[in-house]
């Protein structure tokens, strides 16, 4: 971050660079309320498609910036409004990516194929990892000139590649029947926020599952490295970790499609937060091998658990006139109470508490507790229709907002 906040102490560094990590999720919940909003009234397909191109769009561009020594402030304040950009995007190509397959599949399978858009962030984890693998592998003056920029702009790759197959996709036809009957909600938003109970606890329960990822993948390259480990040592733990969650993710969505959601995001939560200081004590270790298991464990297993039926659970949540908002608003604040902060706050009390991992724990402890107790108050959905077209307590009670 050096080339874009300049003379800046490490730990101050530290900060910015979570800071500017912190924007992009900042604006996602924005993303979340707008594409929602046209894609309840809209159509899924065409939402799914606007969002991946202006993701796509923000990150080669990030790749293409010019830094601090080439045109002062403007090249920090350009960097956060991509990240805006991509936060926005990101808000919104969820809920129509969760949407589309969830509302194709059927009621007996949902959880299983939602697992599959769950995937897509080990699956980024592991890919950036690779390709990180190599370009830091450069000498430090090729890297800071212009090795960093090739992962992003590796990205037009997979913006062309997933662009084709969306295209190929049809629309959701349980929105296509809403669309036909003429019952789409003029403002989503505001039949969500009527009786807001159900975007509360969609938020919430998804809090422990951000929480973790965030501080074992992102920040955990920060303190891994600050603590003697080498950063090819770190890459390789996570590249193991998002290996073993793309198996465990689908294995726990297809679980919850047979026993519940409920049971199955609890057993994360509380692996969770029996894990936190042991997982923590291994990466204290500095030994590679106790790191990569540490890694696995805490990610690569636990949080993959929490994570994996929370695509099929929250799209219950709400019913086919308003779920891409509502899923969408709930699942975005998770992510930006759970992984937009997290990184920031974990950096400012490991540094004032001269170095510690305890912070790290306790955050990881919390989060998982608050999912724990959130999944008290959702009623379970895993056998429920998706057909109803009004917002559903869905999760709740049985009850039928009209």
């Amino acid at each position: 971050m050096s080339l874009f906040f300049p003379g800046a102490d490490p730990a101050v560094g530290t900060i910015a660079a979570f800071g500017t990590f912190a924007a992009g999720y900042v604006a996602r919940p924005l993303g979340g309320v707008i594409f929602g909003h046209f894609g309840d009234r809209l159509g899924r397909k065409s939402m799914l498609l606007l969002t991946m191109g202006l993701m796509g769009g923000a990150s080669f561009l990030i790749g293409l910036l010019p830094t601090y020594d080439a045109i002062g402030v403007w090249a920090p304040v350009l960097l956060i409004t991509l990240r805006v950009v991509q936060g926005i995007a990101i808000g919104g190509e969820w809920g129509g990516a969760t949407l589309m397959v969830v509302e194709h599949a059927g009621e007996k399978r949902r959880g299983l194929w939602s697992s599959f858009t769950q995937m897509g962030a080990p699956l980024g984890s592991l890919l950036s990892s690779v390709v990180v693998t190599f370009v830091v592998a450069m000498p430090r003056d090729e890297f800071a000139a212009w090795g960093w920029r090739v992962p992003f702009l590796l990205s037009v790759v997979l913006l062309g590649v997933g662009l084709f197959v969306r295209l190929k996709v049809v629309e959701s036809p349980l929105f296509a029947e809403v669309k036909k009957d003429r019952k789409e909600s003029r403002l989503p938003i505001v039949e969500v926020l009527r009786r807001p109970r159900a975007v509360i606890l969609a938020a919430c329960v998804g809090i422990g599952a951000f929480t973790e990822q965030s501080l074992l993948t992102s920040y955990l390259i920060a303190y891994a490295t600050g603590i003697g480990y080498a950063r090819p040592q770190v890459l390789t733990a996570l590249t193991v970790s998002a290996s073993v969650a793309l198996v465990v993710l689908p294995c726990a969505s297809a679980l919850s499609d047979r026993i519940g959601r409920r049971p199955v995001v609890l057993a994360g939560a509380l692996a969770s937060a029996a894990l936190a200081f042991p997982v923590l004590a291994l990466v204290d270790s500095k030994s590679p091998g106790l790191l990569i298991l540490a890694v696995v464990l805490g990610h690569g297993i636990a949080q993959s658990v929490m994570y994996g039926p929370l695509g099929a659970l929250l799209t219950e949540m709400f019913g086919t006139k308003v779920r891409y908002t509502g899923a969408s608003l709930g699942y975005q604040l998770a992510t930006l109470i759970g992984a937009g902060f997290s990184p920031l706050i974990a950096g400012s009390l490991v540094a004032a508490n001269g170095g510690s991992s305890t912070p790290i724990s306790l955050l990881v402890c919390g989060g998982a507790a608050i999912t724990a107790v959130t999944v008290w108050f959702v009623r379970e959905t895993h056998r429920d229709s998706l057909g109803g077209v009004s917002l559903r307590e869905g999760a709740v009670k049985e009850e039928v907002v009209s």
